[in-house]
């Protein structure tokens, strides 16, 4: 046989090897996947746009993000498959995880998978200067904006005005109309939990004369007891500019999930795309800046998917045992 047909044979050769893998790869990978945000005038919808960026960018896989109520819908999607990425915050994962919500209709949505941490979510309220509140405790027997029903805060605060005893009309909507109906008069406060600074408090901030309130230490004392999920969290003063000093608060950390069938290489690309470019995410929103792989260890339940596990071991950061995925 000469040299010639040799080499041609070689070639037919290493052309059917490596043509099936790479059709086995390509169809492992979804060409589409989408992202679950949240509410207009909240952070999820700015961050979850730059990382839906971000991704289609750098990470080889077209990426649109998705307008949700929040971190409740989005762990519902990615477990049932209707989205391939969502963002949630760990009380509501917790949550998630063992069906304890209302929310979750007593179903345990074991199929959630971590990626990678995102940012802090410290709890904060903005009222009117001229309604005269000052404290989260004047908030009793009043109108309260929570954003989305579905929602961190949607969540939250509802429980939070029961375990410190007070009683609230609470009224649900998109951010953006929540800083509305504040502007309007509508609700007396307006109570949420993003990253800071919140797109829509900023605009708040820079329209109206507001204040911004949050807790004193003995009431975080008694929301940390009957809500352990929480954190002790800081706002510092600057944050918005009528906001003159730290504010001491409860926080969440968030997360980005998905589902446990995602293929491992998708999710070590994604989880390592995102946090090799926090520089470029940070232009997105200043929230970003805790996007970092160190953060992952603010995960203590929710198992990692083995995909971004890989990462993490290959970077030296120690996971706690309990989010190996079973």
């Amino acid at each position: 046989m000469s040299g010639f047909r040799r080499g041609l044979l070689t070639l037919a050769f290493a052309f059917a090897v490596t043509i099936p893998a790479a059709i086995s790869l390509a169809l492992a990978q979804p060409a589409l996947m989408t992202l679950g945000t949240a509410s207009l005038g909240g952070t999820y919808f700015v961050y979850g746009g730059a990382l839906a960026d971000l991704l289609s960018d750098r990470a080889g896989v077209k990426v649109t993000p998705r307008q949700t109520q929040g971190p409740n819908q989005n762990v519902i999607l990615v477990d049932e498959k209707k989205i391939e990425l969502g963002m949630t915050t760990t009380g509501v994962a917790l949550q998630a995880l063992l069906g304890s919500a209302a929310w979750t209709k007593g179903r345990k949505h074991e199929n959630i998978r971590a990626l990678f941490p995102m940012y802090d979510t410290p709890l904060q309220c903005v009222a009117l200067r001229k309604s005269a509140i000052t404290n989260f405790r004047q908030l009793d027997s009043k109108t309260v904006g929570v954003g989305p029903k579905a929602g961190t805060p949607g969540t939250y605060y509802p429980l939070i005005f029961d375990a410190l005893g007070m009683k609230t009309m609470i009224r649900n909507g998109q951010g953006e109309e929540m800083g509305n109906q504040l502007s309007d008069g509508i609700i007396d406060a307006f109570c949420y939990a993003a990253g800071t600074p919140i797109p829509i408090f900023s605009q708040l901030d820079s329209e109206k004369d507001v204040v911004f309130c949050t807790w004193s230490d003995d009431d975080i004392a008694t929301i940390r007891g009957r809500l352990a999920e929480f954190s002790a969290s800081l706002i510092p003063k600057g944050t918005y500019r009528q906001q003159a000093n730290d504010q001491k608060t409860v926080g969440l950390y968030n997360f980005a999930i998905a589902h446990k069938d995602l293929p491992d290489s998708t999710a070590y690309a994604i989880t390592k795309t995102v946090l090799e470019n926090n520089a470029r995410l940070v232009k997105g929103h200043p929230a970003a800046k805790e996007t970092i792989a160190a953060n992952a260890s603010r995960n203590a339940f929710l198992p990692f998917h083995p995909g971004a596990a890989r990462y993490y071991l290959e970077k030296g950061i120690r996971l706690d045992p309990a989010t190996q995925a079973k």
